[in-house]
Parts: C-alpha cells; sequence; structure tokens
C-alpha cells in the first residue's frame, strides 16, 4: 500500500477545551517503531478521557498542540519489529494517541481484531468501554449473581455495556442517569433507575436494600457523586471500582475508611490493566468474545460525525447531551 506522507487530523492547541481543537491536513503520518504497528483509521472512538485531555486533566496525556483521541479502529498497513502474529490488512482495534486522524500507530501488544462479520465502528468500544466494564464487574468488583450493583452514567458507553453484563451475570442493577435517558437505561435491563440530578441518590439506595447497600458501585463521575457512592456502598464487603473523574476530583482519608466508610476501594485503568497484567486483559478479550457468540454483546451502533465535526461531539458530550456510543469518520 501507498502511505501518504501527510495526512488530515484533529489537533488540540490548548488546554481550554473542545472549542480550540483544530482540523488540519498537513500532520506528518506517523512510522511504528519496534512492537508497533500503523494503522490507516476507518473509525475513532470519543470518550470522555478525550474531554479531560482537551482541558489538561488526563494524568500523563500529551501536552498542546497535539493530535486528539486516544481509541482507533482500522486497517494494518505497516508493521514495526518485533510485530510477529499480526499481519498487513487484518482489522484491529487498539488505544494510544493521535486516533482523530487518518493513520495512527498502536501498541501490537494491546490490538484486538474487529469481531467477525462487524464493521470497524461497530467494533469501537470494545476495549475501553467494554472491557473496562468487565473488568470493574468481574476480575476486580467479584460481582456473583444473586448481587445487586450500582451503576453511574449508566447510559453512557461504559455504563450501557455494564448495565447489559450484569444483567446477564444475574445481578440486580440500580442504575443513575438524567431523566430524558431513563427509557434507553430501563431497555438495557436496569431494575431501578436513579434521576442522579435531582435526588438522593444514597438515600434512594438504603431504601432500595432495605438499609443495606450495595455489593459493587461502578464509580465513573467523581465530584460530590463520589461521596454518595462510598455511602451507598455495603459496610465491610461493598467494592466501589473508581475508573472516571467526569465531574472532578474527590478524595477520602485513611481516617473515613477505618472509622467512617469501612469499604473495598479499586482503581481501574485498561491502559494499566494491559501492561502491568497481560494475562488478565487476555483473560476480558476471551470473555468478551464469549459474550459476543452468547449475543450478550451485540454490535455497536455509535453516532458518526465526520472529523471536522470533533469539536462539536466532544463538546456535546462534555455537556452530557449524548447518549451511548460518539465516533468520528476520519475519511469524512
Amino acid at each position: 500500500m501507498n502511505i501518504p506522507s501527510t495526512m488530515r487530523a484533529l489537533q488540540q492547541t490548548t488546554k481550554n477545551g473542545p472549542e480550540d481543537m483544530r482540523l488540519i491536513t498537513n500532520a506528518s503520518v506517523p512510522t511504528p517503531g519496534p512492537g508497533e504497528v500503523l494503522i490507516q483509521v476507518t473509525a475513532a472512538g470519543i470518550n470522555f478521557a478525550d474531554v479531560m485531555q482537551t482541558r489538561g486533566t488526563y494524568h500523563n496525556g500529551p501536552e498542546a498542540p497535539y493530535l486528539a483521541g486516544f481509541e482507533a479502529a482500522g486497517i494494518i498497513v505497516a508493521l514495526g519489529e518485533g510485530t510477529n502474529g499480526l499481519a498487513l490488512g487484518t482489522r484491529v482495534i487498539g488505544s494510544g494517541y493521535g486516533a482523530y486522524a487518518e493513520y495512527m500507530i498502536l501498541s501490537a501488544a494491546g490490538v484486538v481484531p474487529v469481531p467477525a462479520g462487524w464493521t470497524e465502528e461497530q467494533s469501537l468500544g470494545l476495549i475501553l468501554n467494554w472491557a473496562t466494564a468487565l473488568a470493574a464487574l468481574k476480575p476486580l468488583g467479584r460481582i456473583a449473581a444473586g448481587e445487586t450493583v450500582l451503576i453511574h452514567a449508566a447510559a453512557g458507553g461504559v455504563g450501557q455495556a455494564a448495565v447489559k453484563m450484569a444483567k446477564h451475570y444475574g445481578a440486580t442493577v440500580i442504575a443513575t442517569a438524567s431523566p430524558n435517558k431513563h427509557a434507553i437505561v430501563q431497555q438495557l435491563g436496569a431494575d431501578h433507575i436513579i434521576d442522579y440530578r435531582n435526588r438522593d441518590i444514597t438515600a434512594e439506595i438504603l431504601e432500595l436494600t432495605d438499609g443495606k447497600g450495595v455489593d459493587l458501585v461502578l464509580e465513573s463521575v467523581g465530584g460530590n457523586t463520589f461521596g454518595a457512592s462510598l455511602s451507598a456502598a455495603k459496610r465491610v464487603t461493598g467494592r466501589v471500582v473508581v475508573f472516571g473523574a467526569a465531574s472532578g476530583d474527590a478524595g477520602i482519608t485513611n481516617w473515613e475508611l477505618i472509622f467512617k466508610q469501612q469499604i473495598h476501594l479499586i482503581g481501574l485503568h485498561i491502559g494499566a490493566v494491559v501492561q502491568h497484567t497481560p494475562d488478565i486483559f487476555g483473560e476480558l478479550m476471551e470473555e468478551l468474545f464469549t459474550l459476543i457468540e452468547a449475543g450478550v454483546y451485540t454490535p455497536g451502533q455509535p453516532t458518526l460525525f465526520d472529523l471536522s465535526d470533533g469539536p462539536k461531539a466532544l463538546a456535546e458530550l462534555e455537556a452530557r447531551s449524548t447518549v451511548g456510543k460518539l465516533a468520528l469518520r476520519p475519511g469524512g
């Protein structure tokens, strides 16, 4: 394949948010190094981490100006050294830096084949949404049939995946979402839905669980919601898996863990799972493909935007006016 030297891409120019993201047409096409592959991007996923990165709050992210985007699916067009087992022309999905572009570098160790019969855009979310939700529920959250799980932001990409899987594993699901998204969350199978904007989450949870609290909380919101998540978990045995901070930082002290919030507090970043526990990541992928075969995980239906509309899509995500997965078409 004839790979060009320049490409179209979205460049973030400041830490002021999506409004300072610009479409450029002369970005350099990168060259894969050892253990890397170059893909021609056919679909790029939009995640809240992208919003955080545009505001400089994503840990260890690139400094502006940089090519935006973390998640992409496409076709392998070049291989670096040490990428045995991968072949040119393979359709894959993965995460890295610079996804909002026509070409992107991915680590060979973290790429996953696009499921058979799926398009690349349908596979978006496999790693950053579904694998994150599965890691929070299973190896870290240790969810079991008959338990109760609280899932925040249930209408989002990770939230929708978590609701479907939690129900498949036999859990009772209590979800939070804004009122205009309740119907969608109910269709996914949630047993109870709480309006997090106008209701006392902790009081609602305790009422629904006869004062006991939930066995597991999937915490992706942060801010004031973080405290409610801790209070909603069962004392001593309750687990809270933290994998997002959409509403800002929140903290807890060692004193509070001893005398006030006796819970299991667990941090999750899917990139760390790939890097530090590749065996667990492999198990997650095996389980996800089993869920695909079982019909639990079906092809995604992201809302698609042209590359030039990326800033608009990110702004809508930040304003919480979107539902489900969002994606960009670099060729559009």
